[in-house]
């Protein structure tokens, strides 16, 4: 759970936005099928505005860390 941890963070949400931001940035400046790789560049960086870990349940794990 390791990675859960780290994914839940404050560093890990910032790299998911910045992975987003760059998955969005790369498709628009490929253009054609690249808008692809933009749509799906969406997915992280919303959940990184959202503080969700969208890998979280897969590893039976709360969508959403808890508050201490």
């Amino acid at each position: 759970m390791a990675l859960i941890r780290f994914l839940e963070s404050t560093l890990g949400r910032a790299i998911r936005g910045v992975i987003g931001l760059a998955m969005i940035g790369v498709g628009v400046w490929l253009g054609g099928y690249g808008w692809v790789l933009a749509a799906v560049g969406l997915v992280p960086l919303g959940a990184a505005a959202a503080d969700a870990c969208l890998v979280a349940p897969l590893l039976h794990a709360p969508l959403r860390p808890r508050v201490h």
